[in-house]
């Protein structure tokens, strides 16, 4: 993974486009995490890895091919990382490089939580990898959903609208909350309190709700977010939860001058 974020920022400085960089993530964090659960084992149940495989290789082809075309069809950069160039300046590059080399660890500690589900559990599947793997469903069927609802809006917004209909009027950010919720599939499978080993399935999901709600996902995408919409998003920030899907608060009265 070192070498695939490496290769992640040659590839956005080449272009000019950090979006690329989300790309090569997924991707490699998919090819990462297949090959912990096919991982040879002592009394490993080869279906549970097949199974586990599966729903790590569906989840990184899904969301890396939808990155992957929005970002070779869209015209403007991503966002956060048009932020963070601004931010940044001259020193963007370096920066943009430790930015890209951490999320190295961090994928290894994503596969790591696959290859717990994916060595462990009950012998044979049952009810409980049925509920993993439609867990990862909902999350990638959600995702899906709440990405072509952002894509539509865009469509015909007019200049500076925040969108807050459909899954966006719940959460502001419901593709990052249900990113989040394939990762539950893991302990969903393989979670036994009496197994040390087991704790390890909790470590991807808790880790991905961190980055995404208190890292580089909502707070960096929020910053750019009140540069460009101003009150309309601060209004927003106000009636919609900023993660979980919550029912909207009605908006506040405004006052009107006689």
């Amino acid at each position: 993974m070192a070498l695939v974020m490496s290769l992640a920022w040659l590839v956005q400085g080449g272009t000019r486009n950090g979006g690329w960089v989300d790309v090569f993530w997924t991707f490699g964090t998919g090819a990462a995490c297949v090959t912990a659960a096919l991982w040879p084992g002592q009394a490993v149940d080869q279906a549970r890895q097949f199974l586990v495989a599966g729903l790590a290789a569906v989840w990184s082809l899904r969301l890396g091919s939808y990155i992957a075309h929005r970002v070779s069809k869209d015209a403007h950069e991503d966002r956060r990382y048009a932020g963070l160039r601004v931010e940044w300046g001259g020193d963007f590059q370096r920066n943009m490089y430790a930015l890209c080399i951490v999320q190295a660890p961090a994928a290894a500690l994503l596969s790591l939580s696959v290859f717990a589900a994916s060595h462990g559990g009950a012998e044979g599947l049952g009810l409980r990898d049925a509920l993993g793997a439609a867990m990862l469903v909902i999350g990638i069927v959600g995702e899906g959903i709440a990405d072509e609802q952002m894509r539509r809006f865009r469509r015909t917004a007019e200049r500076g609208a925040v969108m807050d209909k459909g899954l966006w009027g719940w959460s502001r950010h419901p593709n990052y909350f249900f990113e989040w919720v394939t990762w539950l599939a893991y302990p969903v499978i393989a979670f036994d309190p009496n197994a040390a080993w087991s704790w390890a399935t909790l470590v991807a999901p808790v880790m991905m709700f961190l980055l995404l709600r208190f890292g580089t996902g909502v707070p960096a995408l929020e910053k750019t977010m009140l540069a460009s919409r101003g009150d309309r998003f601060r209004d927003y920030q106000k009636r919609v939860s900023a993660f979980f899907p919550w029912p909207p608060r009605p908006s506040p009265p405004r006052s009107v001058s006689a």
